[in-house]
This record gives C-alpha cells, structure tokens and sequence, in this order.
C-alpha cells in the first residue's frame, strides 16, 4: 500500500563532473494518512553513506489518502447493492494518486472511481466504454436516490 517513486532528478552540470548539488522529487502514495507520517518521518531520518555529502529532506504528502472509513465503506456496500439490483457485479480495487474523492473523504462518505468504464488514466491508451455508459449513469441514480442511512 505503499508506493514511492523518484520521478524527477536533477543535478550536476557535465557528465564528467561530480555533481556538487542535486536533488530529486519523490511521488508517495499511501493508504491510510497514518502510512504518510510514517514514510514521511523516515524520509526526513534518511542519512547520507557517503562522506562529505550532506542532505537535506523537505516537503511531505500534500493529498490526504482515500481512506477505508466506515462511512465510505458503507456508501460502498451501497453501491454493490445498487449494482446487483441493476444486474451486474462492482469490482473494489485499490489505485493509488489523489483525486478530489481523497478531499472530500475527510468530511463526507466517498467513492472514488465511480463514474466511467475504461483503462488507462491519463496514458496514450486512455478509453472509456461507451456501451457501458448507461449502466454507470443508472448506478450513480440508485445512489442520489437512496435515502441517507439505508440499506
């Protein structure tokens, strides 16, 4: 549930020359806030192995996890109802990022990746299935109809 990704590097001003400054963004993603202050805490205990070599650790995680909170789990269940009432099946699955759904969480129940059918977030192959369309917009009715607490 953890994921750190050394995205973007920079540094040095040959290729023959040892860089006398550096630095490099790492992308986090986490499930529960409590994971994010645990890799935060140990990004900033990171000790430079090489003598004379200083570093130096800032920033942290700026987008709140989409957390399994009761509520959401809840709102969820709701949906599978919905779904099975509809006649297909929802598929829960874990996709790490931040979305507004990781905001909105923090105050109210949330499912994120509710809308569309389709592959490939923000990559070249991006789609969605068109034919599908009708069955997430009926989803998505079943819910903002269904009264607050039942199920």
């Amino acid at each position: 549930g953890r994921t750190l990704n050394v995205g973007l590097i920079d540094g040095g001003t040959r290729p023959n020359v040892v860089a006398a400054d550096a630095s490099c963004v790492v992308d986090v993603r986490v499930v529960t806030s409590e994971d994010g202050r645990e890799v935060e805490r140990l990004l900033k205990a990171t000790e430079p192995v090489t003598a004379g070599v200083s570093l130096e650790v800032s920033g942290g995680v700026r987008i709140a996890p989409l957390e399994r909170t009761a509520r959401n789990i809840r709102l969820w269940e709701l949906a599978q109802e919905a779904g099975a009432d509809l006649g297909f099946d929802l598929d829960h699955t874990l996709a790490g990022g931040g979305s507004d759904g990781n905001t909105t969480s923090q105050y109210t129940a949330t499912i994120d990746g509710l809308g569309s059918v389709g592959d490939g977030a923000h990559a070249t192959h991006e789609h969605v299935v068109i034919d599908r369309m009708p069955e997430r917009a009926a989803l998505l009715a079943e819910l903002l109809m269904t009264p607050c607490g039942a199920g």
